[in-house]
């Protein structure tokens, strides 16, 4: 199984897993921060562009778009027949989804999406044992992990052809809350990262499950956040079409803690380390605009500066102006 995983991986990973880079070495700041995301435009210049991912998602400065309806899941309820495949691509864990006979009928479309996407891997970003891991984050808070399930336009052949057009990936983030119990639609998933520890090493599932056992409660799909992003790894290309989900995952501590001490990256220096901290920091907005969808919120919490203004009015309402006053 091994001789088979060194031979076939790099195929599997050119095809599919948009993580692996080939402009040059890149890691994170927890292998090495000489290689870190502050250096991956030395190595890929897409990564220094204006249109970068992640953000910081301010719910208050979004705008609504009453045409960001439902999207629409195709085949996100039914199980493959198929297999799929899990592997540590060094990176990160990635579930291969295109050796499931039936994946090209894993589509999204609607949701103010003018294509239909088919659904290539899923793959997570997570901190460690004692801090938050997702990419994306909301009025300033990062969580535990996030998923991100990987489209590519359904009109292009290639994932290389479709990396070559502005909307020719669409990726949706779903971000994760910590809980007291175990989600066990996660266990197949967990029990698997015990066989793909080092990398290059995967594991080919005996079963598949619905995509949508993954996900919150598809009725709660309505609230989302719609903004043009970048890939967030290497090369960084600026041809994604982001859709972060409001509603977080539920998952429990020793869940979490399982992504973080089982994984080994891809060596840089020495010895092995383990696979954690592995998100890119958020990227500034610049110009960009975050569309918020009819039923996701827009109305965050108030910011400090917003605070002391209203305090200031108060006290200058209340008379209190007449003697010390300091502002928090």
């Amino acid at each position: 199984m091994r001789i088979l995983a060194l031979l076939g991986i790099t195929f599997v990973t050119l095809l599919v897993v948009i993580h692996a880079g080939t402009a040059g070495t890149w890691c994170y700041d927890s292998q090495d921060p000489k290689c870190g995301p502050l250096h991956w435009k030395d190595i890929a210049s897409h990564c220094g562009g204006q249109n970068q991912s992640p953000i910081n998602i301010v719910r208050r400065k979004a705008q609504r778009d009453k045409n960001l309806e439902d999207i629409l899941f195709e085949g996100y309820d039914q199980a493959p027949t198929g297999r799929w495949r899990l592997l540590n691509d060094g990176h990160t864990v990635v579930m291969n989804l295109d050796g499931a006979s039936t994946a090209e009928q894993i589509n999204i479309t609607r949701g103010g999406l003018d294509d239909v996407y088919r659904a290539l891997q899923f793959h997570f970003h997570w901190g460690d044992l004692n801090r938050n891991g997702s990419e994306h984050t909301i009025d300033g808070k990062q969580y535990p992990m996030e998923l991100h399930i990987v489209h590519m336009n359904a009109k292009y052949k290639t994932l290389n052809e479709a990396k070559g057009h502005p909307n020719g990936v669409a990726v949706l983030s779903f971000l994760f809350k910590a809980s007291d119990a175990d989600n066990t639609n996660y266990n197949t998933i967990i029990a698997g990262l015990k066989n793909i520890s080092r990398p290059e090493e995967y594991v080919d599932l005996a079963s598949t499950f619905p995509l949508s056992n993954l996900l919150p409660n598809m009725a709660l799909l309505s609230k989302y956040y719609r903004y043009k992003g970048s890939l967030t790894t290497p090369t960084c290309d600026e041809v994604v079409v982001w859709t972060v989900f409001e509603e977080p995952i539920p998952i429990s501590k020793p869940q979490l803690n399982a992504f973080a001490s089982t994984l080994y990256f891809k060596t840089i220096g020495v010895a092995p380390l383990k696979m954690s901290n592995n998100f890119r920091p958020p990227q500034p907005l610049n110009s960009r605009k975050i569309f918020a969808s009819r039923d996701a919120t827009i109305s965050g919490g108030p910011s400090l500066a917003d605070s002391q203004i209203f305090l200031l009015v108060l006290a200058c309402t209340a008379g209190w102006l007449s003697g010390p006053f300091w502002l928090p």
